[in-house]
This record gives structure tokens, C-alpha cells and sequence, in this order.
């Protein structure tokens, strides 16, 4: 049974940071993209980060150079460094894996197979 589970959530005030972690079990992700999406109440669901197997990685404009996505491959997991937290920020976020590998398509959600549960990120002033 694959699971993609989130971690590292919280309450955080506006400026600060947070790393999210995800952990990935129940089979081999050898190859597979990994991403960080995120939903705010109302919005739909909005494309992060992506990093490839080989460590090449695409943001979006609105997280460019405050936020940082690594992986480490033998422990199947995936980080999200978010600094410079705004308020806009405040979102559930989730982990997805799937066999992407072009930053050209990873930051498209129907590309990814598998899904986490989500982790709240709530930023005050």
C-alpha cells in the first residue's frame, strides 16, 4: 500500500519559516517525480514545487527564491524549506509522487499518481 504522509505543518507568524517533510512507503519510487501542491479555503489546487529522481527542480513564480524543495532518494523522502512565509501562504499542502520527470509537466497535477493527506500551513501577521 503506497502512502505519501506530510509533516511538519504548523501555526507560524508572517517572515518565519517551516519545513514540511514527506515520507513515501510501500513501494519503490525509483524514477518518480515528487511535488508539493497546496489549497487554500475557496481556491483550487495550486502547483509549489517539483523535484525529478535526478534532482532537477521547478517552483512557482509566487514561492521563487523563498521556498527550497530536496529529496533524498535513499530514505524516500522529500523536504519543503519555506522561508519568508506571507499570508497568502496559508494553505493545506499536500506531497504527490509520480513518474515525471520534465519540468515541463511537473507542475501539473493530473501527472501525479499518488497523493498525502495534507499538512495545514497557517501564516498570521
Amino acid at each position: 500500500q503506497v502512502q505519501l504522509v506530510e509533516s511538519g505543518g504548523g501555526l507560524v507568524q508572517a517572515g518565519g519559516s517551516l519545513r514540511l517533510s514527506c515520507a513515501a512507503s510501500g513501494r519503490t519510487f525509483s524514477g518518480y517525480g515528487m511535488g508539493w501542491f497546496r489549497q487554500a479555503p475557496g481556491k483550487e489546487r495550486e502547483f509549489v514545487a517539483a523535484i525529478s529522481w535526478i534532482g532537477t527542480s521547478t517552483y512557482a513564480d509566487s514561492v521563487k527564491g523563498r521556498f527550497t524543495i530536496s529529496r533524498d532518494n535513499a530514505k524516500n523522502t522529500v523536504l519543503l524549506q519555506m522561508n519568508s512565509l506571507k499570508l497568502e501562504d496559508t494553505a493545506v499542502y499536500y506531497c504527490a509522487a509520480g513518474l515525471v520527470d520534465s519540468t515541463g509537466y511537473m507542475s501539473r497535477p493530473y501527472k501525479y499518481d499518488y497523493w498525502g493527506q495534507g499538512t495545514q500551513v497557517t501564516v498570521s501577521s
